[in-house]
């Protein structure tokens, strides 16, 4: 059994709760400590039982609360060096014993999960997704994308289910209201995947025909 829950997604803050039959984990807590318990014991689930919380990136909108909800639940939480060393105010909350490194591309254990932390283009120290296999069941999270590329195409081909992003239409973003710089860094490289190109990725895993579901992250604002 792997089950997945979008708790927060969007520009305002992120939480992913997955839960396999011996492990909880969340994925980001960018939000307040009080709104991660709150969206917890709405699903019926409890911070008590986390495990512990797997960091994509450094970003306000990803780990707000990350040391706050460490420190006060005495949970792991598992990032990078370089998104340690970015996520500083965070780290100084945390309890050294909680503070956990993995690398991308290396796979790693949390009890009955195998988690394959992989490198994405993003405007941040060292971004990762994460493919999580329950020994039956592999799905993927991949969010924070500025494009699509062959390698990352092949991390998320094995998974029955994707949590991609689907940030923009390009047509819209080019006569919205954002200033000059924030059009460039959404459509850059490295910066958030527009919904025509989510669309095309989606294609292509499908005719792997593993692939049973996906959900897309969107973004109702952006600061």
């Amino acid at each position: 059994m792997l089950k997945f829950c979008s708790i927060f997604s969007g520009s305002s803050g992120n939480c992913l709760f997955i839960n396999s039959n011996h492990t909880k984990i969340l994925i980001d807590s960018g939000v307040s400590c009080k709104k991660v318990c709150e969206g917890l014991e709405a699903i019926g689930s409890s911070i008590n039982e986390i495990d512990s919380i797997l960091v994509t990136h450094e970003h306000s909108d990803h780990v707000q609360s990350i040391g706050t909800v460490s420190q006060k639940y005495n949970i792991p939480v598992y990032a990078n060096i370089e998104t340690w060393n970015a996520m500083e105010k965070q780290r100084n909350k945390i309890n050294p014993n909680n503070i956990c490194i993995f690398e991308n591309d290396k796979d790693f254990k949390l009890k009955d999960l195998t988690i394959h932390p992989f490198s994405t283009p993003h405007d941040a120290a060292n971004p990762c997704g994460f493919n999580i296999h329950d020994g039956s069941k592999r799905l993927s999270i991949a969010t924070d994308l500025g494009h699509m590329n062959n390698r990352l195409i092949a991390e998320l081909f094995e998974s029955s289910f994707v949590f991609l992003e689907a940030n923009y239409d390009p047509e819209i973003l080019k006569v919205s209201k954002y200033p000059f710089p924030l059009k460039q860094r959404i459509s850059g490289p490295h910066g958030h995947l527009s919904n025509s190109t989510a669309g095309k990725t989606i294609s292509n895993l499908l005719l792997k025909k593993d692939l049973k579901e996906v959900m897309l992250r969107t973004f109702e604002q952006r600061k």
